[in-house]
């Protein structure tokens, strides 16, 4: 199961004559549970729980493939990390410890953020969120414009003069348009304030639906632009909203916790005389 946590060697290359392996499982009248052993190497159990845990860290590309296909990749993952594991039991160096226990503090400091993160967000604070948002927001406008780019102001005059005369939009998009627009005949799509250059916002604002402007140039080229219709824009369903407005008190959460958490700890910091640069020895930890 390539890519699976660490990538180990195949089971038979660990030496599994040398590993005390007995498979086992629950009955068929045993309903499983996280404490149902599922292996044992040496005689060190490997639970379902285990499995399952692994199984959460894994990316979603491995969690998506077929049961039996992970289930057996997770086990053989965890015999082959019990089996290598064994051999520093009682002989782990400093930088063994050292590492231990930073993986350790930042798995409880990421738990610990998450249940704050997941604490914050239910419906009525969604709710309450979202009111706060958009239930004063003031309708604003919003446009539906197509454009076409070019170089030069004299392409862009000629175009205009081309237009007047009759010429389709669209069509004269599609063939001189400069801009990744231009195969979509000119169309911008829906925009709101502030989501264009000025001054062609300033431009477009001034225009009735269905007029063409001269040309109006910004730091891309030339534009001839034409306003196709506006509306006034509306406050978005929360349904629409509801993942960004949890996605944000989750983030406030994790920042209230940790300032909260970190305010009211004693830290005391003993850093006078060292110099920075004493991260690059790894000889330390190697001591």
């Amino acid at each position: 199961m390539k890519g699976v946590v660490t990538m180990l060697k195949p089971l038979t290359c660990l030496g599994a004559a040398a590993l005390s392996l007995a498979l086992t499982g629950p009955t068929a009248a045993e309903e499983p549970s996280a404490d149902t052993v599922v292996a044992t190497v040496n005689g060190t159990e490997i639970t379902l729980g285990h499995m399952i845990a692994l199984r959460e860290t894994l990316p979603a590309q491995y969690q998506q493939l077929e049961d039996q296909v992970l289930f057996d990749g997770i086990l053989d993952q965890i015999i082959q990390q019990a089996a290598l594991a064994e051999t520093l039991e009682g002989s782990l160096t400093r930088r063994n410890e050292i590492m231990i226990e930073n993986q350790r503090r930042a798995y409880l400091a990421g738990a610990a953020l998450d249940a704050a993160a997941e604490a914050a967000v239910n419906d009525e604070a969604v709710q309450k969120l979202y009111d706060e948002r958009f239930a004063e927001v003031e309708p604003g406008m919003e446009y539906n414009a197509a454009h076409i780019l070019v170089e030069t102001e004299d392409e862009a005059n000629a175009i205009k003069a081309e237009l007047d005369d009759g010429a389709d939009f669209a069509a004269l998009a599609k063939e001189r348009s400069t801009g990744p627009s231009g195969p979509n005949g000119g169309d911008l799509g829906w925009f709101g304030p502030g989501m264009m250059v000025q001054p062609f916002e300033e431009v477009v604002v001034a225009m009735e639906p269905g007029q063409i402007s001269d040309p109006v140039e910004t730091q891309f080229g030339w534009h001839v632009i034409k306003l196709i219709e506006t509306r006034n824009a509306t406050a978005p369903a929360l349904d629409e909203v509801r993942e960004d407005l949890a996605g944000e008190l989750r983030g406030a959460a994790v920042e209230a916790r940790v300032t909260e958490l970190t305010d009211s700890a004693e830290v005391v910091k003993s850093v006078e005389g060292i110099d920075p640069a004493v991260l690059k020895n790894v000889e330390l930890i190697d001591e």
